[in-house]
């Protein structure tokens, strides 16, 4: 009896042996770098607004990273603003970059909202956003979640010259 559980002892101790050794030479990687490149109006319906938020997606590793679709959820001034997703496939080439083209809508809701939060009284000269979305892989990464935060200034009015007139 006392040798049948050394033996059962053994070969948990193996077992977990072999687990913790396969995890360990599982590839690392480092996260995406992903910004947005660029932002252009599409048609939409009547009470939304479309845009097409062009992605530039970095790959800091080594191994090409497939993927076959994309999601993207846009937060403006800390609230939900636009999301989107898209099929498109491709290929992020290892120590690369891809451009990826996600379609966002915008409800007429979000909009007013994003408005009624900026009329409060206090100026506005930045304005914060925050992104999260996924490649969905389907390469040995499998699915690639990003986050990317930042904020842009928005210009302010350059004061008019008044006239003076002379005396």
């Amino acid at each position: 009896m006392l040798f049948r559980s050394h033996r059962l002892v053994r070969t948990w101790l193996l077992l977990a042996t072999l687990v913790l050794s396969a995890c360990a030479s599982m590839p690392s990687h480092d996260p995406l770098q992903v910004s947005v490149a660029g932002i252009e109006s599409i048609p939409g319906e009547g009470m939304e607004l479309r845009l097409l938020v062009k992605l530039r997606v970095q790959n800091p590793n080594d191994t090409p990273i497939e993927f076959n679709g994309v999601s993207l959820n846009l937060d403006v001034m800390g609230r939900d603003f636009a999301s989107g997703v898209s099929d498109q496939a491709g290929t992020v080439p290892s120590f690369g970059e891809a451009v990826v083209a996600v379609p966002v809508t915008v409800s007429l809701m979000r909009m007013a909202r994003q408005v009624l939060g900026m009329l409060d009284g206090k100026p506005v000269d930045k304005v914060s956003y925050s992104m999260t979305g996924k490649l969905n892989g389907a390469s040995i990464f499998g699915t690639q979640r990003f986050t990317s935060k930042g904020e842009f200034d928005i210009p302010q009015g350059e004061p008019t010259a008044t006239a003076v007139a002379a005396p």
